[in-house]
């Protein structure tokens, strides 16, 4: 990465590990399943994640950033999957709580 030669190149096939960049699921990774093609409109592609969701997008909003299910760049905080709103709310309340047993009351 220093010199900023390329060091390979990654197919955009089947199988690939993908980072979207645009959209509804913008920051998701997951293996590139298939691709849809539509004559005069956009090309389809369905991902799927870790957790086994799949979902659909843009082919455009795609990035190949692996070969398999080994990226070849560093992933994000939570690797790139999305929890669900519950899940979330979870964990906001489990945080919660921790800060309430740690003792913040000590005025």
């Amino acid at each position: 990465m220093e010199t900023g030669e390329v060091s390979g190149v990654i197919k955009f096939a089947n199988g690939a590990s993908v980072m979207l960049t645009g959209g509804n699921n913008i920051g998701r990774i997951g293996t590139l399943q298939s691709t849809e093609k539509h004559p005069g409109s956009f090309e389809i592609v369905h991902v799927r994640d870790s957790l086994g969701h799949v979902f659909t997008t843009r082919l455009g909003n795609c990035v190949v950033i692996g070969d398999g299910k080994t990226p070849a760049i560093s992933l994000p905080k939570g690797s790139g999957l999305r929890k669900t709103l519950q899940e979330e709310r979870e964990a906001r309340i489990g945080d919660e709580d921790i800060d309430e047993a740690s003792g913040d009351d000590q005025e």
